[in-house]
């Protein structure tokens, strides 16, 4: 699940837009939440993560990280893997 600002079609900041990129260029299925239709959620995922920023990106209700993270697992060809739960 990626907790993003807007939606795949149409992300709402260039941190999203990227993520989505790195995730569609993989070809790993997922889900996504538009933040910025339910404040209450956006705030309370940053407490409930300790990550205050979005994207947010979760497998099996884990956090995993943000943008860097993900850049960082997908140099390291680590990415597809975890995303997969592996």
């Amino acid at each position: 699940m990626i907790f993003m600002k807007g939606n795949p079609d149409v992300p709402r900041c260039g941190f999203s837009k990227t993520l989505i990129g790195i995730m569609n260029e993989i070809g790993v299925s997922y889900e996504t939440f538009d933040i910025l239709q339910d404040e209450e959620v956006r705030q309370g995922l940053k407490i409930y993560s300790n990550w205050p920023t979005y994207p947010q990106v979760y497998v099996n209700g884990t956090l995993i990280g943000g943008l860097d993270i993900i850049k960082e697992l997908n140099e390291s060809n680590e990415l597809k893997q975890t995303l997969l739960g592996n």
